[in-house]
């Protein structure tokens, strides 16, 4: 049972913002030695609340007063509350690609010997604390080399270096297949058993209610709810009204399949990791897609799920050895990313941050920057053109932001992958894959884009969806392939599957002949 005195107490937190006030009034109260979780829809306020305790935005810039272990704080930068014990990992991570994992997981706290860095030292601790967080990997991998969702784990690992006291995790399992966050949650029930304070901010709601004691609901800025978990009375749908101030009936928008003639097909499609040679992410790989179907990919981090989708368009990733595409039962060259969206292919990436989006761009140019074409209709781009893409975007993906002026680095993390969506169906593509489409995105937000995923069946696109949810593939999708270790080793109509089939064929124990 943890300490009922509270060990953090934010009262009456106001944030402005030019033309937009993000947080209004909002107090929140933390008792020592809980997991606290704060939920609300994107564009809600959660992360700029945190960011406000952490110093990312220093006092003095915001109203309202913080108060942690009994005392008043006014943290003037993120290193002042990680001195006083509070470490925020945030949700695009932060970490250097060119650096090793041990030195990102010390840096700025360096292992010092007489003669510098202990690098012995380095490596030792590092190894102790990605096993704690169950990372096996050489802690001098460079972290360009890792997947997403093992950066996820560094930054985590990076944290438990620090002296400390009060954790904050910004959607810390958005990265993470099912297996992984399920560990994640172990670790921090753990670090709970041990007296440390966490807050979590998640959108996914069935690991909110295992792991949290307390749950604070944050919509449009103002605090709605606060809800005591160990009571017993706190469900998802009681969540889910809080959030967005209505229940959802369904999780998926309701789905009538209208399913033509096969129209792209990949066969013995083969590929080589871009650092290790003989190692192959596609192996031989073979399967469909009929107009107007959603087809899913299943598979652990690291199966090769991302490296086929990357790898079929454009090359994008690995070094190709050997396959072919053909759309319309006539064979396909696509060596480049150009070549692939010529061809009516999109991909959205998962890693909006370093491969989906130009930071430095607004709304409207990210909307346009994948056919430049629609908007040149002679020798220059014509501005009206891609104000007016940028506002259709805008209205049909309900982008929060002012105008489509507002830079997309100043978006929160779901209103970039909307951006990110308009971006990658301004060319109409007729097959759109789609990497984990809804990471970190609230349930209001996931229910819009899998209207949108239904919509494209509807007008005969296909779309490929890769996911580490298996109840949205579930939900989503009308087959289901599953990969292990390159391979594909089965396929799954929507009638039949169930996450106990997906995870047999996703772990290498079983596989199916019909695969493609």
């Amino acid at each position: 049972m943890q300490d009922e005195a509270p060990i953090l107490e934010m009262r009456s937190i106001t944030k402005t913002f030019p033309g937009v006030k993000a947080l209004d009034d909002v107090s929140m109260t933390v008792r020592r030695g809980e997991i606290h979780a704060i939920c609300g829809e994107n564009g809600a306020g959660k992360s700029t609340l945190m960011k406000v305790l952490s110093g990312v935005y220093p006092h003095g810039t915001y109203e309202g007063d913080i108060y942690y272990k009994g005392e008043e704080v006014q943290f003037k930068d993120i290193r002042s509350s990680e001195n006083a014990g509070i470490v925020i990992i945030h949700q695009e991570l932060a970490l250097i690609p060119e650096l090793s994992v041990a030195e990102n997981i010390f840096l700025g706290n360096e292992q010092r010997g007489p003669f510098g860095i202990d690098w012995e030292t380095t490596r030792e601790k590092a190894k102790e604390l990605l096993a704690r967080v169950d990372l096996n990997v050489d802690p001098m991998t460079q972290i360009k080399n890792l997947g997403v969702g093992q950066q996820q784990l560094v930054e985590i690992a990076r944290a438990l270096s620090k002296d400390v006291e009060l954790l904050i995790l910004d959607e810390p399992t958005a990265a993470l297949n099912e297996h992984d966050s399920m560990l994640l949650l172990e670790l921090l029930r753990g670090l709970r058993s041990k007296g440390l304070t966490c807050i979590i901010i998640s959108h996914k709601l069935n690991e909110i209610m295992a792991i949290s004691d307390t749950i604070t609901v944050i919509r449009d800025g103002l605090s709605i709810a606060t809800m005591d978990v160990t009571q017993g009375d706190v469900d998802e749908d009681r969540i889910i009204r809080a959030m967005v101030g209505r229940s959802l009936e369904s999780r998926f928008p309701p789905h009538t399949p209208n399913i033509g003639d096969v129209f792209f097909e990949v066969k013995d499609w083969t590929v080589e990791h871009p650092q290790l040679p003989g190692r192959l992410v596609a192996k031989g790989s073979s399967f469909f897609v009929r107009r107007g179907e959603i087809i899913g990919f299943a598979g652990i981090m690291g199966a090769g799920r991302t490296e086929l989708a990357r790898s079929l368009f454009g090359r994008s990733y690995g070094r190709y050895l050997g396959g072919t595409i053909a759309m319309h039962g006539k064979e396909i060259k696509v060596p480049t990313v150009a070549a692939a969206i010529e061809h009516g292919i999109s991909y959205v990436t998962e890693d909006r941050k370093a491969l989906g989006l130009n930071l430095l761009d607004d709304i409207q140019t990210t909307v346009v920057s994948a056919d430049l074409k629609k908007v040149k209709p002679g020798w220059a781009l014509d501005d009206t053109l891609i104000h007016q893409a940028g506002e259709r975007a805008r209205k049909a993906f309900r982008i929060k932001a002012n105008s489509v002026s507002v830079g997309v680095a100043k978006l929160s993390g779901g209103n970039q992958q909307k951006a990110l969506l308009g971006k990658w169906l301004f060319p109409e593509p007729e097959l759109l894959i789609v990497d984990e489409p809804t990471r970190g995105i609230d349930v209001g937000a996931k229910y819009e884009i899998y209207g949108l995923i239904n919509e494209l069946a509807r007008a005969g696109k296909g779309v490929v969806v890769i996911s580490s949810e298996l109840p949205e593939l579930i939900g989503l999708c009308d087959r289901i392939y599953t990969i292990f270790e390159g391979a594909i080793t089965g396929v799954i109509d929507r009638a039949d599957a169930d996450q106990e089939k997906l995870m047999r064929l996703m772990t290498g124990v079983g596989a199916d002949a019909d695969a493609a």
